[in-house]
């Protein structure tokens, strides 16, 4: 599986059911739903919800079950924008992978826990 798929698997669960009232359940606008479906990828917490109401874990999406262990990975994509400097991406890259190692050092069952996390 991979978040390319993302937007199949999306309106194959949501079957006849409109955007609206599946947007609704998830948490989402419809019009988030929908650019999903068509393709586009969601911010990280629109990703979390969309994969919550699935039952999926977030892993298989990005497709990082089978890894090697060793150094953390992490996908780290902003929106263009012409304010952020390149200098100010790469410091934001760096605290996400940081806090990536952070989360990965903690035992499964909490890392899901975002209350245990401060």
């Amino acid at each position: 599986m991979s978040l390319l798929r993302l937007g199949n698997l999306l309106r194959e669960a949501r079957g006849s059911r409109g955007v609206r009232d599946v947007a609704a359940d998830i948490g989402v606008s419809p019009a988030t739903l929908s650019r999903v479906e068509g393709g586009k990828l969601p911010d990280i917490l629109t990703f979390r919800k969309l994969c919550d109401w699935l039952k999926v874990d977030p892993a298989e999406i990005l497709e990082l079950q089978n890894q090697p262990h060793g150094a953390p990975i992490a996908a780290v994509h902003f929106r263009a924008d012409v304010l952020l400097s390149v200098e100010a991406a790469s410091d934001m890259a760096k605290l996400i992978l940081a806090a990536q190692l952070e989360v990965s050092r903690r035992p499964r069952e909490q890392r899901n826990d975002v209350s245990t996390w401060f």
